[in-house]
């Protein structure tokens, strides 16, 4: 016996403002009777003294650790640079923005 009946899909369907033709109607209950058999499967396997997981694998953090290192000073960072102004790199205007 399917757990899914044809009235039941005709239902969905009507408070999801489906149109559905009979055939598609019988489609449907079919294919949705497989999906409860599948989550009930699911159910059964499921066991109390399995802890729920978000993964099927430990996850391990694979980054290496913030450390702080000396880097380039504002003199060497802007020193390749085309154009200079109040301590930055100064690029064209892309936005035609009014000052």
């Amino acid at each position: 016996m399917s757990a899914i009946t044809r009235d039941e899909v005709a239902h969905l369907a009507r408070l999801s403002r489906l149109a559905l033709a009979d055939d598609e109607l019988d489609h449907f209950a079919a294919q949705l009777d497989q999906i409860v058999g599948a989550v009930a499967r699911v159910a059964e396997v499921a066991a109390d003294d399995i802890p729920p997981s978000s993964h099927a694998l430990p996850l391990t953090n694979v980054f290496r650790p913030d450390d702080v290192r000396p880097g380039l000073t504002p003199e060497a960072a802007l020193s390749g640079a085309p154009a200079v102004e109040d301590d930055r790199f100064r690029v064209p205007r892309i936005l035609g923005e009014e000052e």
